[in-house]
């Protein structure tokens, strides 16, 4: 894959292209990838990035160091540092993510609102061995970044329990179990295996991927009468577009669709 080189999209993040995926990296190593303001606001300009440049697919989030992240950076906190930005939320994601496809790709650990990063993203890779937890309540703190909203409509609610009242972790294989991992690397390989799988999602038509999103995302807010009338105001323009044209003519001449995204 052709690589250009990495920018810096604040002083604790990085960007980075590889083709049409945009590996974004939390790199503040020397306290564990915490978070702090640079770290919300780099983020939320990496999003920024992500959705509003057409010629990128997909986005990778990651961490230096060879861990993803350990939650937010206490020392800075009590300094009067703020990791919320605007209505993203805690690190610039928590609210409100990207409009693209995001993958983590955990390496290490990703703990308390490490976890809950890894949360707000739509799909999980990591590496086997690391460990995954809400270790909040040891400090007498609240998982307030998603974990304790996103995780009971993921996984069994009395291990969600478990997790956030004794504030234990648990290895990535286990979460993989419960399919809240979508994917096991090895040690060192989590980025890699992050961008086969953002290969896989940015092949497919950019239209039907976005939509598709959506109506993950959205539906739990719509009741039983509305959902099939809310799916089609949102797939109709997709099923009408040059893209779906383009993806049935392909398939039928045995070749490769090329997508334009209307």
């Amino acid at each position: 894959m052709a690589t250009d080189t990495a920018e810096t999209t604040s002083s604790a993040v990085l960007t980075e292209r590889r083709d049409s995926t945009l590996i974004i990296t939390i790199d503040r190593p020397e306290v564990r990838n915490a978070v702090n303001a640079a770290v919300a606001a780099g983020i939320a300009g990496a999003l920024d990035e992500l959705d509003a440049d057409e010629s990128l697919s997909v986005g990778v989030l990651t961490g230096a160091g060879g861990f993803f992240c350990a939650g937010m950076d206490l020392g800075a906190f009590v300094k009067g540092e703020s990791p919320w930005f605007g209505d993203r939320g805690f690190a610039g994601i928590a609210q409100r993510a990207s409009v693209k496809p995001l993958i983590a790709a955990i390496e290490g650990f990703a703990v308390a609102g490490g976890m809950e990063v890894a949360l707000a993203c739509d799909l999980i890779v990591a590496a086997r061995g690391a460990k995954l937890g809400i270790p909040e309540a040891k400090r007498s703190l609240v998982a307030a970044g998603g974990a304790l909203l996103r995780l009971p409509r993921r996984m069994p609610y009395h291990v969600v329990m478990e997790l956030a009242l004794t504030g234990d972790p648990l290895p990535a294989e286990r979460f993989h179990e419960f399919g809240v991992v979508n994917r096991l690397a090895e040690p060192g390989c989590a980025v890699d295996v992050s961008l086969e799988l953002a290969g896989a999602i940015s092949r497919n038509g950019p239209l039907a991927v976005a939509a598709s999103k959506r109506i993950l995302q959205e539906q739990f807010d719509w009741s039983t009468g509305e959902m099939f009338e809310r799916q089609v105001a949102i797939s109709g323009p997709v099923l009408t577009s040059e893209d779906a044209k383009e993806g049935a003519a392909a398939f039928k001449e045995k070749r490769d669709p090329v997508w334009r995204g209307r």
